[in-house]
């Protein structure tokens, strides 16, 4: 990597591509040089450069010693806003780069101040896999005391009793996890017993 690894970022950041005050689209082109070390230089529809770039966003938190360049940054704050784009890519990718920064104290901190909860548990009823595993699993990360009554709320733990009977098992097992090592044996039980009265609930993620 020729530029340093904040000048690197921020260049990322900063060619993250949108529509201009003329309303013309411009394209990412950094993207084009870093998406996974291709050196395919055809022009990117705005869509594409925006998924390309925010997936290098979320491969680089991984890396515990990006966490402070990126929230200088504010790449936790175009992830979180991201979550509500119609895009699944987008979200999904935007979701996983959550689920990695949030194992670091100060981000879960940040995500928690910057009311992130709740668009994260409307990703549960995503069709795409990746996006509801990297949520349910966020949702964990991001439990404390102090969150604990919005990570487990009621909707939450009856999604949880769904996806724990899911046939796809690295799901129900997730789900499983979440039940018993995050919430009270009261809390199941009342999502099951309204569970038996009710057919509403988050839909399953597509196989």
């Amino acid at each position: 990597m020729e530029l340093g690894r904040l000048e690197y970022l921020q260049a990322l950041v900063t060619e993250f591509p949108v529509t201009d005050s003329t309303g013309n689209k411009r394209r990412c082109s950094l993207a084009l040089s870093v998406w996974r070390g291709s050196s395919h230089t055809r022009p990117f529809s705005l869509a594409e450069a925006k998924e390309q770039v925010l997936a290098n966003l979320a491969n680089f938190a991984y890396d515990p010693s990006n966490y402070e360049y990126l929230r200088q940054l504010q790449v936790l704050d175009l992830f979180l806003d991201m979550l509500t784009e119609d895009n699944e890519t987008l979200v999904e990718f935007a979701m996983g780069g959550l689920c990695n920064l949030c194992l670091d104290k100060t981000n879960k901190e940040y995500i928690l101040e910057a009311n992130g909860v709740e668009p994260i548990i409307n990703c549960l009823s995503s069709s795409n896999e990746e996006t509801v595993v990297s949520a349910v699993t966020t949702l964990m990360f991001l439990t404390t005391p102090r969150s604990r009554a919005q990570t487990t709320a009621l909707p939450v733990v009856e999604c949880m009793l769904r996806f724990s009977l899911s046939a796809n098992t690295r799901l129900s097992n997730l789900a499983s996890i979440f039940l018993q090592d995050y919430c009270s044996p009261p809390q199941v039980e009342e999502a099951r017993n309204l569970s038996r009265h009710t057919a509403v609930g988050i839909p399953l993620p597509k196989d």
